[in-house]
């Protein structure tokens, strides 16, 4: 999808099947199971299922001709030669990047070691006030899922692991995320977003700052421009697999 296009259930472009949209879109949400650089692009056309225009079927068309460009890319993944391999995630939040509700979208990226193992690029389900409260949200869905992972990990290798670490690219959110106190800026947040503090006094999480241009999980919040799209792509270990094994 362009840069910088917002797309709109109020859009005045003609109508288009519905019935195509949906199973066009549909297999595209299948898709994003082993892709995901489509994980946002796809999560946004799946918001107009009900009523799609020509601008959402166009949205569309550019994600397929994207994918038949890129038919042997997938996430590449390289032997772990530690025994007890690091949870590394990664969480960040756009701010009020829907058009029609203001909500923001929360992505999520999780690593085992070098390896990306899981991913998410979800709409929040309540609208933040500040690019603060918006990270702190999407920093709270990745603390929940990370427990999750380093749980079933721990159940299959048989050992404790280490606390997963969080890296998120907003200080303001990580201070409120590290701050048992209410104040002004956390007090009108649902209780179940301070889910995050327990787990850091805990232990469970350690949450750090990374800088923005290594924020993993960008490309799962906005549309990037091609450049810094193609390097996201890459970072994460999405690879060209049929020229992989050729090399």
């Amino acid at each position: 999808m362009e840069s910088r296009l917002k797309l709109s259930k109020l859009s005045t472009n003609p109508p288009v099947d519905a019935t195509l949209y949906r199973s066009i879109v549909g297999s595209l949400r299948y898709l994003v199971n082993t892709r995901p650089d489509i994980a946002y692009v796809v999560g946004i056309v799946s918001r107009f299922m009900e009523g799609p225009t020509t601008q959402h079927m166009a949205a569309v068309k550019h994600i397929l001709r994207y994918v038949s460009g890129t038919l042997n890319f997938g996430c590449h993944y390289r032997k772990i030669k530690d025994e007890k391999p690091q949870l590394v995630g990664y969480s960040d939040s756009d701010l009020a990047g829907d058009v029609d509700d203001r909500k923001s979208t929360t992505g999520v990226v999780y690593f085992l070691g070098p390896n990306l193992i899981t991913w998410m690029s979800q709409k929040q389900k309540v609208v933040a006030l500040s690019s603060c409260e918006a990270e702190y949200i999407a920093a709270t869905t990745a603390a929940c899922q990370g427990i999750w992972l380093n749980r079933l990990l721990a159940y299959l290798m048989k050992q404790e692991l280490s606390s997963v670490v969080l890296k998120v690219d907003n200080k303001s959110a990580i201070s409120l995320c590290k701050n048992p106190v209410h104040h002004d800026r956390s007090k009108h947040i649902d209780t179940r977003y301070h889910f995050i503090r327990e787990c850091i006094e805990s232990s469970k999480i350690a949450v750090k700052y990374v800088n923005s241009d290594d924020q993993l999980a960008d490309m799962l919040t906005k549309s990037l421009g091609s450049v810094k799209f193609l390097e996201m792509r890459q970072k994460i270990g999405l690879r060209d697999l049929k020229k992989n094994q050729q090399d």
